[in-house]
């Protein structure tokens, strides 16, 4: 057509052939061009680092006799994506001419790096310099590192700074809340939303459904869900995750059903939902039949954690054989999740045999966690078997692994309070102390009788009860209690899955103080009112 010397065109369908992978093409549109400008050469620099040939890059932005704040910043970014922060941060200090996105670039390599401090003091640095965008690569970063508590207290740096949040910010900190269980912000951020007149789109929409479904207000998010013009399998699976934590089995079924009316085709992760609502509610036939249908009606191949839910089915169901039998035919080697599940069910139903070759195979997979000495601890424990409690405690110390330590976060007042099992490092700890004898001895009197199988000590009684009450949803849920109104729920998120004897307690207070209580704990929510658990105590 006679374009072939026009340099803006040639420099367009370089840039075009490095961003689709075709470098060859790209070096010929380079290697042909009759004169290359500047952007020619950041072009094919970029080109060059995108797919992975980063010495040539550098060479040719070594030779480039003219460069400007794009040279430095496409240099900066694909160390950064290759990994390599270190000669990236040496570009972005030799940089004559930074602006904005070299420090978002580089920012941004130390987030995706997991470099949050030096991120964090490059941030702090860029002063006026910082966009919207760099408040949105530190607010993602934390939340993408597990630092939610300081993702929100950036956010709310952001707004005293008047810098106007984005979809993206929003996004970043509904995912925040979801993580710490924190209602009270997700609500003001859907608020703010609202208010905003932000688009709720399906990636704004399913962040919603996620926050109300882990935060525990199953309506809410049911009522945004409905609400979205439009709905991917995205927006499905996770209305259907949220509905089996919560326990409601049979409508995460109808929802599929109605998925699949819809012409939407779910994917693995709707079936990872599906799988654990049928076992958290006991509906074995009923997983049978859809883990059967994945790959025969829906073309989904299961995987590792499709086999996992259905074990995890099976053994609360007290099939142990039957799920012993199902991971000997699993397709590829079972993993530390499978056999964990196993583990669990072999506890539930006090199976100390099947229980050590259960975790034969956990420790040949991982010697070092921890976790599992306590669970065959837990079962030893329950059946008085304290020899054998005593050598799993001996082998901890021999190996020199720990126990994970209990944690519960409860949002009071848009303020996210830690407590550890056991820890009186709270400021208010002598109040709540006093609070949980209080409690135990009103308990006392409704006739509850501390259930300590969970304690792995041959320890004297009053030690054990000791030991239970201190448990870390406990003090949470205690000080929620002291510290709200009369009749307002509390919500405790726990990283370990609650005790048999804290389960028990929290339906007595429920009943005892007129509360709504509900606990999340790693497994699924349990809802507690008038002295009942929405688990209905299969969990």
């Amino acid at each position: 057509m006679g374009f072939g010397f026009d340099v803006f065109l040639q420099t367009g369908l370089l840039d075009f052939y490095g961003k689709v992978g075709e470098l060859g093409l790209a070096r010929r549109v380079f290697d042909e061009m009759p004169e290359r400008d500047v952007v020619a050469r950041n072009a094919m620099v970029a080109a060059l680092g995108m797919n992975g040939f980063l010495s040539d890059a550098r060479k040719l932005f070594d030779e480039m006799s003219e460069r400007t704040s794009s040279s430095w910043n496409t240099m900066i970014t694909c160390y950064c994506k290759l990994g390599d922060v270190e000669a990236a941060r040496r570009i972005f200090d030799y940089n004559p001419m930074k602006n904005v996105v070299s420090w978002n670039a580089m920012i941004d390599g130390y987030c995706k790096s997991n470099q949050l401090m030096l991120a964090r003091e490059l941030f702090d640095r860029a002063g006026d310099l910082k966009n919207a965008v760099t408040w949105n690569t530190m607010i993602s970063g934390y939340v993408q590192y597990r630092e939610f508590g300081k993702a929100i207290s950036t956010f709310q740096q952001m707004q005293a700074e008047n810098v106007k949040p984005t979809e993206a910010t929003m996004v970043s900190l509904l995912s925040a809340c979801a993580h710490l269980g924190a209602l009270d912000m997700g609500n003001w951020i859907h608020t703010y939303i609202r208010r905003q007149n932000f688009k709720i789109d399906v990636f704004l929409g399913n962040a919603l459904v996620d926050m109300y479904c882990k935060c525990g207000n199953m309506d809410a998010a049911l009522d945004v869900f409905r609400s979205l013009t439009k709905r991917n399998a995205y927006c499905w699976s996770s209305v259907i995750v949220g509905l089996a934590m919560h326990g409601y089995g049979e409508e995460a079924i109808a929802t599929f059903d109605q998925m699949h009316k819809e012409g939407v085709k779910p994917d693995h992760v709707t079936f990872i939902g599906l799988l654990s609502a049928c076992s958290h509610s006991g509906l074995v036939i009923e997983g049978r039949k859809y883990f059967s249908e994945m790959f025969e009606v829906y073309r989904v191949e299961p995987g590792i954690e499709h086999y996992s839910c259905m074990v995890d089915l099976l053994g609360r169901a007290g099939l142990l054989q039957e799920a012993l039998e199902l991971i000997k035919s699993m397709p590829v080697s079972a993993n530390a999740a499978v056999w964990g599940s196993l583990l669990r069910a072999c506890r539930i139903h006090k199976d100390a045999k099947l229980s050590e070759q259960v975790t034969d195979q956990l420790l040949k997979l991982d010697p070092y966690d921890g976790g599992n000495y306590v669970f065959l601890s837990n079962v030893y424990a329950s059946l008085n078997r304290w020899d054998e409690v005593e050598i799993c405690r001996n082998l901890m110390a021999e190996k020199g692994v720990h126990k994970t330590p209990g944690c519960s976060l409860i949002e009071v007042d848009n303020v996210v309070h830690e407590f550890m099992a056991g820890d009186a490092a709270h400021p208010q700890f002598a109040q709540i102390s006093a609070f949980l004898d209080d409690v135990d001895k009103k308990l006392k009197v409704l006739g509850h009788v501390p259930d300590m199988e969970s304690v792995l000590h041959d320890i004297d009684k009053e030690e054990k009860e000791s030991a239970v009450r201190y448990h870390s949803e406990r003090i949470a849920v205690a000080f929620g209690i002291m510290s709200t109104p009369r009749g307002k729920p509390i919500r405790v998120v726990k990283n370990l899955r609650a005790c048999s004897d804290c389960h028990t307690v929290m339906k007595l207070m429920s009943k005892l103080f007129t509360r709504d209580i509900f606990v999340r704990d790693r497994n699924r929510f349990h809802h507690f009112r008038d002295g009942s658990c929405s688990c209905k105590d299969y969990w």
